[in-house]
């Protein structure tokens, strides 16, 4: 016999956690580090300022309103993590501009000093402190490449965030197909 607590939580799955999530880590950081880069480097008034910042933040924002939307909406979850991906692209673009337009060098990704900011990614508690020399005390030439390389990984992990819900999602279906399933099992062990 089912009772309903167990109907309960199974109906709705654990959800939220985002703050446990490497891509939400990840996009944290690259938000804080535009803000500050903005700060230091682009005009307040000016629309690219407000652009850049809004950009980083609606990658964060939209790791968050997907995993809070999950228990109820994988189809909500996997739109929004395609929507801070592709804000962080917007961004990405945004600082490759910068660099362009102000005859920077676009570091590759074997360049000595990219790599080195990869590694950094191999921290296990990093934070935008593990960052902050790169973005606050260096030129702009280097701060822009050093958020160009979060945002690649954070990127990198977004993809690999919604393939693995799009194959949850394959595997275990939605809301709605739980809800029947739960129906479901409650009538047949009624009987």
């Amino acid at each position: 016999m089912i009772n309903n607590n167990d109907i309960n939580n199974n109906l709705i799955p654990p959800h939220g956690g985002y703050r446990n999530l490497v891509s939400y880590q990840m996009a944290e950081i690259v938000y804080d580090a535009t803000v500050k880069f903005c700060e230091r480097f682009i005009d307040k008034r000016s629309r690219t300022f407000d652009q850049m910042v809004q950009a980083a933040r609606s990658g964060k924002q939209n790791i968050v309103e997907g995993s809070m939307a999950s228990g109820t909406s994988k189809k909500t979850e996997l739109k929004l993590i395609g929507i801070a991906r592709a804000s962080l692209e917007e961004l990405l673009q945004d600082f490759e501009d910068y660099l362009r337009q102000n005859g920077f060098k676009l570091w590759q990704k074997n360049d000595t000093k990219a790599v080195e900011i990869r590694q950094l990614g191999r921290i296990k508690d990093r934070s935008y402190m593990s960052y902050r020399t790169y973005i606050e005390s260096a030129s702009p030439e280097v701060a822009a490449n050093t958020i160009i390389c979060l945002i690649h990984q954070t990127n990198y992990l977004l993809d690999q965030q919604k393939r693995s819900l799009e194959e949850q999602f394959l595997r275990e279906g939605g809301f709605t197909e739980r809800m029947y399933r739960l129906r479901k099992n409650f009538r047949d062990n009624k009987q």
